[in-house]
């Protein structure tokens, strides 16, 4: 297991778990067999992965890749995750770049929080890296009398084919890493 080790690279040593080595081997395999992704993969690592229950029996692999590398990952986005969803069979896989929320700063202090660390901003970020390749052409907010909401995510038209299977993946997945219910969608268009 060892080769596979060097594909992922963890906070303060931290012993990646099973699931996680396994993602790391699948991706050095994917850099061993596969010419057209093995330039694009050598310098690449995860930060780390986990598994989340969908519904029913169909589960998604979601795989924390640093900031810095995030572009990169990006340019292979498509590639990649068609190699690693056959792989783990049944399994939609899912990127999503790391980043961390500060507090706000405490009342009289002069340090300035940036706007990319606040909760928002990695929430808004992170439901980006969750559809990628679609794009979000709009957002809903619906309060309910009870004084719950749902957020209503517009998605680009273009990417459906790509994307209409793993619309129910994508707000399970938010709803495990943001805690916030959503619904996506298509903009229906009228001719």
């Amino acid at each position: 297991m060892y080769t596979g080790r060097r594909k992922i690279q963890k906070d303060k040593d931290v012993e990646p778990t099973e699931f996680e080595e396994t993602v790391a081997q699948a991706l050095f395999d994917l850099e061993n067999t596969n010419q057209e992704l093995k330039i694009d993969l050598k310098d690449l690592y995860i930060n780390s992965a986990a598994q989340i229950d969908v519904t029913g029996n169909r589960k998604a692999v979601v795989i924390h890749v640093p900031y810095r590398l995030r572009k990169a990952f990006r340019k292979i986005h498509l590639r990649l995750v068609r190699e690693l969803e056959k792989k783990f069979s049944g399994k939609d896989v899912i990127m999503i770049a790391t980043r961390r929320i500060l507090r706000p700063p405490k009342k009289g202090s002069a340090v300035q929080r940036p706007r990319s660390r606040t909760l928002t901003a990695v929430h808004d970020a992170m439901l980006e890296d969750i559809v990628y390749p679609a794009e979000i052409v709009g957002k809903r907010v619906r309060y309910r009398l009870d004084g719950s909401k749902i957020i209503k995510i517009y998605l680009e038209p273009k990417e459906r084919n790509n994307t209409e299977y793993k619309l129910e993946t994508f707000s399970s997945v938010y709803k495990k890493l943001a805690g916030k219910d959503v619904v996506f969608e298509f903009p229906v268009t009228e001719a």
